[in-house]
């Protein structure tokens, strides 16, 4: 049946489907009770020839788009009277879900889950699985990130720090705790190439891939996967986590001595010890996010194949045009899909982060975060924004306040340093980031084309037995989404956050198109 005149069909059978719903992992309406609600558990399902994807237990292909958020991060302090991070609220967990988004990369900080050797703060993950149900009641999935920058908040340049001419002593930043830090009393100094170039930034991950002991005679590699099982056996409990990611931008180059190979058996052995934990906790096994290289955008970055059970999913950071000048193409989204086809058996891909200046999106000759959105959906990948909030006293601002200068924060939320005082949402930047989603396809999705502009959005794909599908179009006030396509059998609607819609009905089996407006 292809559905004409929307009108017609919305009333004939918008309506009764509407009072009867069928279609799993809609969100719940602004204001609803959503104590009950629950979303679909989510897997991978490799494919070198046609491409990895992610899907639900229903089948259905899920593409991942949503945000970075870093409230819980523990990040050197470099300045008292500045904030480092924001709190997460339950105000934030709205805000996002009125984007259409249906995931955030959960920033975790090593260094608060085991702030001694074997010692696991379960109060902070209280708050970590706060956040991951608050965000579930509105259909967002959590990406668990266990997130590092420069190795940990521990390495700041000492008060005598003496610095070569053209370093400059080191900031500290977050991730790894003090007592898992053995830097070979290297230097503290950040040399021209940046903050990963320190001398004792690289002795300390040396260290930790050779699995140094810490003072209990137990290898701080061998803790960190301990500690990343802790993690696993308190949040895979819930469907709504996406899955983990083992360590962000991991610093790894040439100069460091087999140095692929000690990443490729860190994912093999945080593999080992997630799947266990979940074994014994009796939960369900959730997906494995990696990552290559840090320098993944610049020089070799791909990890050698480790053994998996084919619940992994590949995940550089595609930041080209974003923080350096090259020119963003589709170079990059391809690179990411040959190499997960070489090395990973075709495993689904997310670039966990991607985002640049927040004023580009108010320069109307600069078209960045609109091309990579639609490349992002050219390639069908999964993709989180840097970042939702960013604070003064982020250490990403520390070198704005050293050259004297006052900083300003990335994110979603412009800031005055100047006063500490958060202004309010860029609104160029939030257009241009609110636009529709296909957040659930019918079996498999073969195309996606998305006009934010024009607020339209249509797909195609193919289902093997009646589908479900799950849309959001934003800005549409109380207005009836207008829905054709073919193999449609029946659709409804309801109102999302920020007056926006959720659109979802039925498919039949076969191939499938879709068309929202």
């Amino acid at each position: 049946m292809r559905i004409g005149n929307l009108k017609l069909v919305w009333i004939a059978v918008g309506l009764s489907l509407a009072c009867n719903v069928g279609v799993p992992g809609v969100p719940p309406a602004p204001g609803a009770d959503a104590s009950s609600f629950r979303l679909p558990a989510l897997h991978a399902e490799p494919d070198p020839e046609h491409g990895g994807r992610i899907a639900d237990a229903h089948g259905r292909e899920v593409l991942l788009r949503g945000v970075n958020v870093n409230a819980f991060v523990e990040y050197a302090v470099y300045d008292a009277s500045r904030f480092t991070t924001y709190p997460f609220t339950e105000a934030d967990a709205d805000e996002i879900a009125s984007y259409g988004w249906n995931a955030v990369r959960l920033l975790l900080s090593w260094s608060r889950v085991e702030p001694q050797p074997g010692v696991y703060d379960d109060t902070y993950l209280d708050a970590i699985e706060a956040a991951v149900l608050a965000l579930q009641r509105r259909g967002i999935y959590s990406i668990v990130d266990l997130h590092q920058d420069a190795w940990g908040p521990s390495l700041a340049a000492r008060p005598d720090e003496v610095c070569p001419a053209g370093e400059s002593p080191a900031f500290g930043w977050d991730g790894a705790p003090a007592w898992a830090t053995f830097d070979a009393n290297r230097r503290r100094c950040t040399p021209p190439l940046g903050r990963e170039f320190s001398p004792a930034v690289i002795a300390a991950f040396q260290s930790f891939w050779n699995d140094a002991p810490a003072a209990d005679g137990v290898g701080i590699r061998t803790h960190y996967v301990r500690m990343l099982g802790h993690v696993a056996a308190r949040l895979s409990a819930h469907d709504a986590v996406a899955g983990y990611d083992v360590m962000n931008e991991p610093n790894v180059y040439v100069f460091f001595p087999g140095h692929f190979d000690a990443l490729s058996d860190l994912y093999a052995q945080a593999f080992a010890e997630i799947r266990a934990a979940e074994d014994a906790a009796g939960h369900p096994h959730r997906m494995l996010f990696f990552e290559p290289s840090i320098a993944w955008g610049n020089l070799p970055g791909e990890v050698p194949p480790f053994p998996n059970d084919g619940q992994i999913v590949y995940a550089p950071h595609i930041y080209q045009g974003g923080l350096d000048s090259t020119p963003l193409d589709a170079t990059p989204f391809e690179r990411a899909i040959q190499e997960s086809a070489e090395f990973y058996g075709g495993a689904p891909i997310l670039s966990g982060e991607w985002g640049g200046d927040p004023r580009r999106a108010a320069d109307p000759n600069d078209d960045y975060f609109l091309l990579h959105q639609r490349l992002q959906d050219e390639f069908r990948i999964s993709a989180t924004l840097w970042t939702w909030r960013e604070a003064c006293g982020d250490p990403h601002k520390s070198g704005d306040w050293r050259a004297g200068n006052l900083p300003y924060v990335w994110g979603l939320f412009d800031v005055d340093c100047a006063v500490n005082q958060v202004i309010g949402v860029r609104a160029p930047l939030a257009s241009q980031l609110r636009r529709p989603a296909l957040r659930a396809a019918p079996g498999r999705l073969e195309s996606l084309v998305v006009d934010a502009a024009a607020t339209t959005l249509d797909a195609t794909g193919s289902a093997d037995v009646r589908a479900s599908f799950v849309a959001f179009l934003p800005g549409t006030n109380g207005r009836p989404p207008v829905v054709s396509g073919e193999g449609v059998e029946s659709f409804a609607w309801r109102p999302a956050p920020g007056g926006g819609a959720y659109v979802y009905g039925q498919v039949r089996a076969g191939a499938w198109s879709l068309s929202l407006r």
